[in-house]
């Protein structure tokens, strides 16, 4: 072989070597930066109406954010305020109440977006009644899910409205299927929520009156709360997250049909299309209020929780004054 030739094909294999070297460095620079895990505590199992969440395989809204959504189950929002406080999650799903109560005993907590402005429970009792009015429950028995529950509380504050308490009436703990008492008898009311008065009229409630919280307090059915260190030393990783969660929540708004379906897929109570579909305008319905369509879905209002935090303190459900301007966060939404 000729020093011509040899040198020839050496430039060639050098530049060949060179090639692969830089196209192996442009795959490695292609390679997507790892996915920061943020855990969300719910107080939930996965269910329709957070659908917007158990999406994101299909959606993607936290994944474009770079985050990857980790739900962990609960009973309700207590324990959703104990695997926050626990470290076991970065941000909690809960209810004011359970927030209150945690404040109430100690925990340095913010409140960093209103994922339900529309307070959803309500009392509901036959039509034949006369029950129309939170007065005319005096006497009268009334079922709650259980005593540590949201209907147990927003019945106290409905009560309170009508300058009654619960030594007016008789709390009767009826589990989950309340409805059931009540169409049997067994109750003269029960506290519910929208979600639970759409299941039981597919199961065949029927001629009932709706005595709605809203009406007469209305405040936030859930928020999403986060650890004070979290919100002072993580903010751009919360500013990312609510992105991502009102993107979630803008997606179901927009096509509610859609996340009917998905929930099929990803709900535990999901086998029911049309259900879902109810369930899921429910929950639109209250993710929107007259400051969020103003100002975005999320905005906290600080005046109506201040109202609830101040019912909760004279009820004695907390024991002490709770500022609400001290314990939420503002800064963290995009206008």
């Amino acid at each position: 072989m000729t020093t011509t030739r040899r040198d020839a094909i050496g430039a060639l294999l050098g530049l060949a070597s060179t090639t692969f070297l830089t196209l192996r460095a442009s795959a490695s620079h292609a390679q997507p930066a790892p996915l920061e895990k943020v855990g969300l505590a719910g107080w939930s199992k996965p269910i329709s109406e957070i659908t917007n969440l158990l999406a994101e395989p299909e959606n993607g809204f936290f994944r474009e954010q770079g985050l990857a959504l980790d739900y962990l189950p609960g009973a309700g929002g207590g324990d959703a305020v104990r695997n926050l406080l626990s470290g076991q999650a970065k941000i909690a799903f809960t209810d004011p109440g359970s927030f209150f109560a945690a404040l109430d005993k100690g925990a340095k907590l913010r409140a960093i977006y209103d994922i339900y402005p529309q307070n959803v429970f309500n009392v509901v009792a036959p039509a034949s009644s006369g029950i129309t009015t939170p007065s005319d429950l005096k006497g009268k028995r009334i079922g709650v899910y259980s005593l540590s529950s949201g209907t147990r509380q927003n019945l106290q504050i409905l009560l309170q409205q009508a300058g009654l308490s619960e030594d007016d009436v008789t709390i009767i703990v009826t589990g989950l299927l309340n409805f059931a008492p009540l169409m049997l008898g067994q109750v003269d009311a029960t506290a519910a929520t929208d979600t639970g008065l759409a299941l039981a009229r597919r199961r065949g409630l029927k001629d009932v009156t709706v005595i709605n919280v809203a009406d007469y307090l209305n405040y936030s059915s859930d928020l999403l709360v986060t650890r004070e260190t979290t919100y002072q030393q993580e903010k751009a990783m919360l500013r990312r997250f609510l992105a991502a969660y009102r993107r979630s929540a803008q997606w179901m708004i927009d096509e509610p049909e859609k996340a009917a379906q998905l929930a099929v897929r990803h709900a535990i109570d999901g086998q029911d299309p049309e259900l879902n579909l109810d369930i899921i305008a429910l929950r639109n319905r209250a993710s929107m209020s007259d400051l969020t369509r103003r100002q975005g879905l999320g905005t906290l209002d600080p005046a109506s929780l201040q109202a609830a935090a101040d019912a909760y303190r004279k009820l004695g459900l907390v024991s002490r004054d709770i500022v609400i301007q001290d314990v939420i966060a503002q800064d963290l939404l995009a206008p």
